[in-house]
């Protein structure tokens, strides 16, 4: 396991990383899927911006976790990858 995957294990360990950890749990997987999508497509953060109308600043700002994208925009972005958005509601985990 590398350093991060470490430390972020330990880390969960204390119940209030982990609640606040949760409570950003759609955030971090927007983040990822986005991210995920656009590699899978071999885009680059320009690429989608040329594809999309949105500034190759603002995706970045989605990736990295400093700008919350609107509905809108996030399918603009599965638009511009040539995919459609597809949204999920799943049971949460019960203790």
């Amino acid at each position: 396991m590398s350093r991060y995957s470490d430390f972020k294990k330990k880390s969960l360990e204390d119940p209030e990383i982990r609640s606040a950890y949760d409570e950003l749990q759609p955030e971090y997987d927007i983040i990822q899927v986005l991210i995920d999508a656009r590699k899978s497509q071999n885009f680059t953060q320009k690429d989608l911006s040329l594809a999309t109308g949105i500034t190759q600043a603002d995706i970045s700002r989605i990736e990295n976790g400093t700008r919350n994208p609107s509905l809108d925009m996030v399918k603009r972005l599965a638009s511009g990858m040539g995919m459609r958005l597809r949204l999920e509601f799943i049971p949460e985990r019960r203790s």
